[in-house]
């Protein structure tokens, strides 16, 4: 025979009601982060020497600061602008054509497209610009029959010259963005649209499309950003635009460096700009993609206060 031992009842757990005494209070300690300051002093030591080494050189500043709202510099300003969103314009439009012949069953179309693709991202911009502008030497009118003729020198003003170098170069690029983003709209969504009696061409303006913003809103904007420091080469082609103008200045009243950063400055102020509203259009059309929305530049900035004062009480 075994002997039945008789444990007793299971020991309770220790909790509050057992001994009486509360739970202990648990102390939050912050974990320190001491790479992240080494990576900082680090960093301000580095920008403390440039600004230092800048300051010792042999550069005028009272002129930059004097010229920086020069008529000449801030007319050269607004061609800046103007040539960017014009040719920015003219280069989606051109995208979404040749993209949409890039994806067309029709091997004419697509083959076309392929070319201009093919020819316009093979070339330098810049080789492409000193062609349109050198355009007269070849031919001496522009005949379009009973629509129009004219010298060619008089239609490839510096402005046009400029608009199709850009233009054209930038429809390349942006035909591939804009198929990309029209590939990553799912063929459920064009077959579902076909099914309730749409076009081609409604389908591809009211359901692939806005769909296929989201991806091609990103790189677009960074096309236009680089489309502004980019249109600093049409002073080639003897557009006054924000570099011509500043080194106009620069040449005859002998500053040359001193515009240079002029120039610098206006173009970090328009990258600048155009950045915030390039990242509030892609917050815009991230709607119903995401769970939550990306935070605003003020909504970082206040959790990042937020978090320097959790950690202040927590000390």
């Amino acid at each position: 025979m075994t002997d039945k031992i008789d444990k007793g009842p299971a020991a309770a757990p220790a909790g509050p009601g057992a001994s009486g005494s509360p739970y202990e209070a648990i102390k939050a300690i912050p974990v320190r982060h001491y790479g992240r300051w080494i990576s900082a002093v680090a960093v301000a030591a580095i920008l403390a020497w440039l600004v230092y080494a800048f300051s010792q050189g042999k550069i005028i500043w009272a002129t930059v600061g004097d010229k920086l709202f020069d008529p000449a510099v801030l007319s050269g300003l607004g061609n800046t602008i103007i040539i960017s969103i014009s040719a920015m314009a003219l280069g989606l439009a051109l995208g979404i054509l040749f993209a949409v012949m890039r994806l067309s069953k029709n091997p004419v179309t697509s083959f076309v497209s392929w070319i201009y693709i093919w020819f316009f991202r093979g070339t330098p911009v810049y080789v492409q610009l000193l062609v349109w502008f050198s355009l007269p030497l070849i031919f001496q009118y522009i005949n379009l029959g009973p629509i129009y003729k004219n010298e060619t020198v008089d239609v490839m003003t510096p402005f046009m010259v400029a608009l199709l170098g850009l233009g054209l170069n930038e429809g390349a690029y942006m035909a591939e963005i804009v198929r990309a983003g029209i590939q990553s709209v799912d063929e459920g969504q064009t077959e579902a649209s076909h099914a309730l009696g749409m076009t081609q061409v409604q389908t591809m303006r009211r359901v692939v499309l806005p769909q296929a913003m989201r991806v091609i809103i990103p790189p677009t904007g960074n096309e236009f950003i680089n489309m502004l420091k980019t249109s600093s080469l049409v002073s080639a082609v003897q557009y006054t635009e924000l570099l011509r103008a500043s080194s106009n200045i620069g040449s005859t009243a002998g500053a040359v460096i001193e515009m240079y950063f002029v120039a610098s400055i206006w173009y970090l102020a328009l990258t600048s700009v155009f950045s915030v509203g390039q990242y509030y259009l892609e917050r815009r059309y991230a709607r119903g993609s995401l769970r939550s929305l990306p935070p605003t530049p003020f909504e970082r900035l206040k959790a990042n206060l937020n978090m320097f004062r959790r950690t202040e009480v927590a000390k």
